[in-house]
């Protein structure tokens, strides 16, 4: 027979189900939460939630809202930034490690990743993009050998996927990913780790360029509380000078 994987606790389920929720778009930031009003809406008691809230908020996705609760957490264009900067400090060398590490079972993991890119490309869904990109960048630390590079890049991916959805509004910027994606596979299995490395540094340099506008947009501004956008406003201001 065989071993039944153990089932998601009822922490593990509303946890997931905030996530989900503030990732794809549905709790907007600025949305407040309290631990009855997402009991009622899920139906469950007070204590998961609690432990699923304050989860969150010690990973930056919810803050504190004064005595109403929590509130889902502003898009931050300088936190997407520091984001950015680490990926392009770890992901240039997990890819050496995988053009040199990679096995014919991980280019064959590779070239699925690259195909299920494409149908979610063909689709339109964002989140079938969304889910593609992750799970590509996931597989190129896995093959890198270097399980760090998973838990910390993990950690942080929830942030990104808040913020790739900005970008992927744009259809003409979608095509452009994929084919980057596919250059950097061909890189890996062609063991030519500092070709790999160059073409995933200018993929990140790219993106955060392209997140970075997104988020400095009218309509990503519009949607982050006053305080917050005054806020970036003076950091802009300062940058420029």
């Amino acid at each position: 027979m065989k071993t039944l994987a153990p089932a998601p606790s009822i922490t593990d389920q509303v946890y997931t189900s905030i996530l989900d929720a503030i990732c794809d778009g549905e709790l907007e930031p600025g949305a407040r939460l309290t631990q009855d009003s997402v009991a009622s809406m899920l139906s469950v008691s007070r204590q998961p939630v609690g432990q699923a809230l304050m989860l969150l908020k010690q990973q930056r996705l919810l803050v504190d809202a004064g005595r109403r609760g929590l509130r889902v957490a502003p898009l931050e264009p300088a936190f997407l930034r520091s984001i950015y900067q680490l990926r392009q400090a770890l992901e240039p060398y997990a890819a050496t490690l995988a053009a040199a590490n990679a096995t014919a079972a991980d280019l064959a993991r590779g070239d699925a990743l690259l195909a299920a890119g494409r149908k979610a490309l063909a689709s339109g869904s964002i989140g079938g993009l969304i889910d593609a990109d992750m799970a590509f960048h996931m597989h190129v630390y896995d093959v890198a050998g270097n399980p760090l590079f998973v838990d910390v890049m993990g950690q942080l991916w929830n942030h990104l996927r808040r913020a790739m959805r900005e970008v992927i509004q744009h259809p003409e910027l979608r095509e452009a990913v994929w084919k980057e994606h596919a250059a950097i596979h061909a890189a890996i299995r062609d063991g030519d780790g500092p070709r790999a490395a160059a073409l995933i540094n200018s993929h990140l340099e790219r993106a955060a360029a392209k997140v970075d506008s997104a988020l400095l947009s009218p309509r990503a501004a519009a949607r982050r509380p006053a305080s917050t956008r005054s806020g970036s406003a003076r950091r802009g201001a300062r940058s420029a000078r």
